[in-house]
């Protein structure tokens, strides 16, 4: 299926969760990393159980130190 992320179209497996998509971007650690799909916060709580659907749209963001 296709979604969103970070305004760039990606295939993705289907009835991937949000936190294997995270897996794949951030392999290192999930630490400071934060989820919107559609405009709306998913929790790190929420990561495992929420399914991703065809043309969500997907912002992930990684904190970063520095100034």
């Amino acid at each position: 299926m296709e979604i969103s992320i970070n305004q760039q179209r990606t295939e993705i497996p289907d009835n991937a969760s949000v936190e294997e998509l995270v897996s794949v971007f951030f392999s290192n650690s999930t630490k400071g990393i934060a989820v919107a799909i559609n405009q709306a916060i998913v929790p790190k709580s929420e990561w495992q159980v929420r399914l991703l659907n065809p043309d969500d749209k997907v912002t992930l963001i990684k904190a970063t130190q520095g100034g």
